[in-house]
């Protein structure tokens, strides 16, 4: 059966980090942005969660509280009450991952799960909101990823580590390398260095296996549309307002 996450219109359009476009101050992952992404029209939203010293779950993409915070330190090694404290772009709390799948229950998220001690608190959340049928975990560790549907079982919808996306790729060429396959959704670059990652076999070696490709960060128009050409089930973009006219153009919004 098609997990629920998947079963809406393709191809998805995914607000990277919220709605941030015309936020100097860099307001992503904040709770601001993703209700503005879901008042633009957005139904997916992609995020990043850490775990506190304590076990909470907070939306924040990087190690450290420093870059879009007015807060310093390690998340993984500060207690809630300290991390709460810290002001997104200096004027918004970081939001806690049960917080806003609370104010968005109609919103689907796409959640990188950043730090090993997340695995078991980001269930335990997802199971009490009764959200596992709108989210898609990822990471970019092969190794967490197992350990999430471990624990999770056959609910949980998660992406590709960068393992099963190396085998989905050489099954392009080499259709039994595709049995390394771990994961319902190809979540990767269009190329990395030289090497073209996302291409009309890539997308075939997938769509073969039932499996969809959605392509990240796309801010280019023009990348868009060559994109959205070669059959690609979903664009994760810092861009959301170029994408979303991208896709009215088209008759796919």
């Amino acid at each position: 059966m098609t997990h629920p996450y998947l079963a809406g219109p393709r191809p998805r359009a995914f607000a990277h980090r919220g709605w941030h476009v015309d936020d100097l101050t860099g307001m992503e992952n904040s709770l601001s942005s993703f209700r503005r992404a879901v008042q633009e029209g957005y139904r997916y939203i992609e995020t990043d969660v850490h775990a506190t010293s304590d076990g909470e779950v907070v939306v924040h993409h990087d190690d450290t509280l420093d870059r879009t915070t007015d807060g310093a330190g390690r998340v993984s090694e500060l207690p809630w009450t300290e991390v709460r404290t810290a002001r997104v772009g200096g004027r918004e709390p970081i939001a806690r991952l049960a917080d806003v799948l609370e104010e968005l229950p109609d919103t689907f998220f796409n959640i990188d799960v950043k730090a090993d001690n997340a695995v078991e608190p980001i269930l335990t959340v997802l199971r009490k909101a009764k959200a596992l049928q709108r989210v898609c975990l990822a990471s970019f560790s092969d190794n967490r990823l197992a350990r999430l549907r471990r624990a999770a079982g056959p609910d949980l919808l998660t992406s590709m580590g960068p393992r099963s996306a190396g085998a989905l790729w050489a099954a392009r060429r080499v259709p039994f390398a595709g049995l390394a396959v771990r994961g319902q959704v190809a979540q990767v670059p269009r190329s990395q260095g030289k090497l073209t990652v996302v291409d009309r076999r890539f997308v075939a070696a997938a769509h073969k296996r039932a499996l969809e490709v959605h392509v990240w960060t796309i801010n280019d128009e023009a990348d868009m549309r060559a994109l959205l050409d070669l059959g690609v089930d979903g664009l994760v973009t810092d861009r959301p307002d170029v994408l979303r006219d991208v896709l009215r153009s088209r008759g796919d919004w």
